[in-house]
């Protein structure tokens, strides 16, 4: 039988880097975010619903892909649109991540991880057996995103006020990673669990 871990963290809690190891040591990575936006991909039938509910202004032309910024702009000023926008795309989501996920247990795989960045949030811990967080202070967090994505120190610190905070997540998981450390601390605490744990690939 296969265990099927969920995977989360928060904005520049260094989940991605923790992703990439496992993908390294052979492991199956199911991501949320990349599924995402292959349900959205043109002629995909959350795309054709979200055309269908948004009209055709929000296409790029003239390869009608979605224009995410018009969606939105839409979806920024209006709760109601986006429950809407919620409603087509996170069950798309989920059907593909689940589907993904039969498919690498028929493949035979050991072990999959369920890559979800809100997996509390969204009440989506049914969809695995256990959960893994990747943990940073607030001041290595705040350091680590405006360096990554050029931030000034109020922009960091209203995107990581904006989420669900690590230190709460922590009290919900299985396991934790602390990430404060060096990478090669990082792969250490992973390795650790993965053998506590049983995990093979």
């Amino acid at each position: 039988m296969a265990s099927v871990i969920g995977l989360t963290g928060g904005i520049a809690s260094g989940k991605s880097t923790v992703s990439t190891m496992l993908n390294e040591k052979g492991y199956t990575i199911i991501d949320a975010d990349l599924a995402a936006r292959m349900v959205v991909e043109v002629g995909q039938p959350a795309y054709l619903a979200i055309v269908e509910e948004f009209g055709e202004g929000i296409l790029h032309q003239p390869d009608a892909t979605i224009n995410r910024e018009k969606l939105g702009q839409i979806i920024f000023n209006s709760d109601e649109k986006r429950k809407v926008l919620n409603g087509i795309v996170h069950p798309a989501v989920r059907k593909m991540m689940l589907q993904h996920k039969d498919e690498a247990i028929e493949a035979g795989k050991n072990t999959i991880f369920m890559d979800i960045p809100l997996l509390f949030e969204s009440d989506l811990t049914w969809m695995v057996e256990r959960t893994l967080v990747v943990y940073v202070n607030e001041e290595t967090q705040l350091s680590r995103l405006m360096e990554r994505n050029h931030y000034n120190h109020e922009d960091a610190a209203a995107r990581i006020a904006s989420q669900y905070p690590l230190r709460d997540k922590v009290t919900l998981a299985d396991a934790v990673i602390d990430n404060n450390g060096s990478l090669h601390e990082t792969k250490r605490q992973l390795d650790a669990l993965l053998v506590e744990w049983e995990l093979k690939p």
